[in-house]
């Protein structure tokens, strides 16, 4: 007899999803029509994914493999196939990069008169203004190790770039000399001051060389007993997930510092390697590191790929995107000392990066001097390394206002920045919290009491993006003020939590994880229902990532029942759109610009009232389980228009969305108006700067 059971709704897998994510940062470094210099960004931000990846993801499913097979039967899906299907992805992946490096980059930028030149594209000239460079700025830097006998172990530093260097060829061989050697030394790029040396330009011509060429043409002269010297790049890359254990009791902070230094020295994740090394240098390699084979992958020539952020400009800014100089605010006031006031008239709307973060620094700051504020609260979960946002702190803990930082110390790759922050606050006496135990605190909120009248009034700003003026520059967000009291009550009542650990129940926040999975099926439900009784139900999505298991299946319920869903999403999508009999509502697409899209945004169109939230939060199961998240609606009418109307331009993008599948979406209709969403949100804010101050709706 035929089975009756439905066969389990398709899935995505995850690590497969997000490569095809870096898959769309690849295609902007392919894309002509980006400008030269932004191209060769692309191409860095792609290796700088990459790395990450290697030191996170695959790490982990290098760990997994190490259970037990009882233990690993019960995850489900075979960590050992996971790796073989994922690197085999990026070995396709990254023979397309560097076919796009060869064939693409390096003919443009010498169409533009920008040689990057090897040792073996030097005039005699050249090559003697690079070997006077090499002794003067150079040689002094480099500390060769000889792989031999006497050594028993070689420690590599994580994501540094080493030479190899095969000496061959004696020209005086003695009986106690090899007549091979191997030698290694770290690529001094950080002492240095950069990866590329720029050589005078000849005329119009502009020249370049990768620092590892200028050591490749100098190296023999370190060596003058051997006529030949081979040298080939390699690259490790540690496991950089930190071993903590959660716990309410002990030190954290010293548990993450402790944890830091493990992390130079973590399990090695991938060992990147010049297909042309020779085969006795690699064993050696192998044999003094104690890598195996399964962390080896071929790369090129160079690796580092992300040192190219430092490519230089050469003074040709026709080779970069446009300056978009950040946009005065319609409603927020472009002098100090008044932010308070006017948030205290009506809620206003932050757009990074369109809009500067200084509105937010001078909030805060403003804050710190006014007299009649008593205490200040914020959510620190990425930390600039110099922190406006904590001085602000700072100074208003010495100005007498209590003052409550969240500080989450385990915010990956922006620990020590936290760190040192914290120790800073809390010397100066502010009230600092490192995060809750068994969770991340990811939400982004300020939150200020201040005295009028007698009676205390609270303004708040929530926000997708972190307290952080460099990130501000490059990542697209939204950010609300406030002094809405339904809004600004409960943003209280998330920061009581963190100083009582008692959950909370909220009306209008959807506070993960106590409520916002379950208020987040309720709406869907709501739509569903409305869909079944044949009324309009839709649901928009804006996220970065989309990988919940349960969240997925709910969503291809509301297909079935008739829900048009639209979802844009940045990153991983486990979601499969459009398949018959289950996903057939749904449309997918990613967008991949200038800059990060990294704001999320949830619409539910509730029977014509349509409900807008903005969150911190996206769709996985870490983020709605394992988080402190917060998604707030947006009240307002005026902001909501505003928020909606952004989120269009992002649903009509033809430029720079993609299909799930990355196919380009202006492909389908090529004599349809061109709409790039990020210079027309630019267009947009800009227009709002010239036009009448929309009417305030008091609270």
């Amino acid at each position: 007899m035929e089975s009756t059971k439905k066969p389990h709704p398709t899935l995505l897998n995850r690590e497969l999803s997000w490569l095809t994510f870096n898959e769309r940062v690849l295609q902007e470094a392919q894309n002509p029509e980006v400008p030269l210099l932004e191209r060769i960004k692309f191409m860095a931000i792609f290796s700088s994914n990459l790395d990450e990846y290697f030191k996170v993801r695959v790490a982990t499913l290098r760990r997994l493999e190490k259970l037990k097979k009882k233990t690993r039967a019960k995850l489900g899906d075979d960590p050992t196939q996971q790796l073989h299907d994922l690197l085999q992805e990026v070995g396709r992946q990254q023979q397309e990069f560097g076919e796009t490096f060869r064939n693409q980059i390096m003919p443009e930028l010498r169409r533009q008169h920008i040689h990057l030149v090897s040792e073996h594209d030097l005039t005699d000239e050249q090559k003697t203004w690079v070997h006077e460079y090499f002794q003067r700025n150079v040689q002094d830097l480099l500390s060769p190790i000889i792989l031999d006998d006497n050594l028993h172990h070689l420690f590599l530093k994580d994501q540094s770039v080493y030479l190899t260097l095969l000496l061959s060829e004696p020209v005086k061989q003695k009986k106690h000399e090899d007549e091979e050697r191997v030698i290694v030394l770290e690529l001094p790029t950080k002492r240095h001051g950069g990866r590329f040396v720029q050589l005078p330009d000849e005329g119009e011509e502009h020249y370049v060389m990768f620092l590892d060429d200028v050591v490749r043409c100098c190296v023999r002269t370190l060596f003058p007993s051997y006529r030949r010297v081979q040298v080939n790049a390699i690259k490790l890359s540690r496991d950089a997930e930190l071993d903590i254990q959660e716990e309410v009791s002990g030190n954290l902070m010293a548990k993450i510092k402790s944890s830091l230094q493990k992390r130079e020295t973590g399990y090695p994740a991938r060992l990147l390697y010049d297909p042309a090394m020779p085969k006795q240098v690699l064993k050696a390699m192998m044999q003094k590191t104690g890598i195996g084979k399964e962390e080896l992958v071929e790369g090129s020539r160079y690796h580092n790929f992300r040192d190219f952020f430092g490519f230089p400009g050469l003074g040709q800014p026709e080779l970069k995107y446009p300056d978009f100089p950040p946009l005065p605010h319609p409603t927020l006031p472009r002098t100090a000392g008044k932010m308070l006031d006017a948030i205290a008239e009506r809620d206003h709307l932050l757009n990074l990066p369109y809009q500067s973060f200084d509105y937010v620094t001078r909030f805060l700051n403003e804050a710190a001097t006014d007299p009649f504020v008593t205490s200040i609260s914020v959510t620190l979960y990425r930390v600039a390394q110099k922190s406006e946002v904590a001085k602000a702190l700072l100074k208003a803990t010495k100005n007498g206002k209590q003052v409550t930082v969240v500080v989450e110390l385990k915010a990956r790759f922006d620990e020590e920045s936290n760190i040192h922050w914290a120790e800073k606050l809390q010397k100066a006496g502010a009230n600092v919290i490192f995060g809750i135990p068994e969770l991340k605190v990811h939400s982004k909120l300020a939150l200020v009491s201040r005295t009028e009248e007698g009676q205390n009034r609270l303004y708040a700003y929530l926000s997708t993006g972190n307290f952080n003026e460099v990130t501000s520059q490059i990542y697209a967000d939204h950010g609300l003020f406030t002094t809405n009291p339904h809004l600004t009550k409960e943003v209280g009542q998330v920061f009581g939590y963190f100083l009582d650990r008692q959950p909370r129940s909220f009306e209008y926040l959807l506070v993960a994880p106590f409520e916002l999975r379950d208020k987040l099926n309720a709406l869907i439900d709501r739509e569903i229902k409305l869909a079944k009784a044949g009324k309009e139900a839709y649901i928009i999505l804006k996220l970065n990532a989309l990988q919940d298991e349960r969240m997925i299946l709910k969503l291809y319920e509301a297909s079935q029942a008739g829900v048009r869903i639209e979802l844009l999403i940045r990153g991983i999508s486990c979601l499969i759109p459009g398949e018959p009999g289950q996903s057939e509502n749904i449309q997918q697409r990613g967008m991949v610009d200038r800059y990060l899209e990294h704001a999320r945004v949830y619409v539910f169109g509730n029977n014509g009232e349509e409900k807008v939230y903005v969150s911190s939060a996206d769709w996985m199961a870490r983020n709605l389980d394992r988080r402190v998240e917060v998604a707030f609606p947006i009240l307002d009418p005026v902001v909501k228009a505003e928020v909606r109307h952004l989120l269009d331009l992002q649903r009509q993008d033809n430029v720079k969305s993609r299909d799930w599948h990355n196919h380009f979406l202006g492909q389908e209709d090529p004599t349809a108006p061109k709409i790039r969403a990020q210079f027309a949100t630019y267009e947009y804010l800009k227009s709002l700067g010239k036009k009448k101050k929309p009417t305030a709706v008091k609270h």
